[in-house]
């Protein structure tokens, strides 16, 4: 017999800003806020205090006999995480017209999923977002986004929303009560899937 949590959808949210507190984490917490309300349950991964290394493109992760990815840092204890996880959330700042370099070390490292079993890219996945211009071409947001398009599109998961908005200082944010709930509703759909 299942206890309650086996049958309760899992949500991983991985936060990938160097700010704690900053403005795509105050997202993320809004959609982790909705899942919950849901019933869902949410694990919540800091990946800036995380031992992640750069990808070294060895492909060992993709020949045939591998057992996935051969860097012994944190990502190891993130990849059965992101197996077992229904949704991901995934939060990043812009910075330099891109995600943040701690989500980029993160989502190069993927790369490996492909051989931890049967597609374990079939997620669906919210993306939340931040950028300090007040327009989401100019910022770069749009590049960052259309790097999450490409990527997980080739991997065969489905974005099941998206939520950005501009705020430079930490906590600025919060103030934007409509995309708050926007995100909390995006919480409320990923708990459900």
């Amino acid at each position: 017999m299942k206890n309650d949590n086996e049958t309760k959808k899992k949500v991983l949210v991985l936060l990938g800003s160097p700010r704690k507190n900053g403005n795509s984490t105050i997202l993320a917490q809004e959609i982790a806020k909705g899942a919950e309300s849901v019933g869902a349950v949410v694990e919540t991964l800091y990946i800036n205090g995380m031992d992640i290394k750069a990808c070294q493109a060895c492909w060992t992760c993709q020949k045939e006999e591998s057992k996935g990815c051969p860097i012994d840092d944190d990502m190891q204890t993130i990849y059965p995480k992101l197996i077992e996880a229904d949704s991901w959330v995934i939060a990043s700042p812009v910075h330099w017209f891109n995600m943040s370099t701690q989500t980029k070390l993160w989502l190069d490292r993927c790369f490996a999923l492909a051989k931890y079993g049967e597609n374990p890219f079939r997620k669906k996945i919210g993306i939340a977002m931040s950028f300090g211009d007040t327009d989401p071409f100019t910022s770069g947001c749009i590049n960052a986004l259309r790097c999450f398009q490409d990527s997980f599109r080739y991997a065969g998961a489905k974005i099941a929303g998206i939520v950005y908005g501009s705020a430079l200082n930490a906590g600025d944010i919060s103030r934007n009560t409509d995309l708050l709930k926007t995100a909390k509703e995006l919480g409320k759909k990923l708990g459900k899937y």
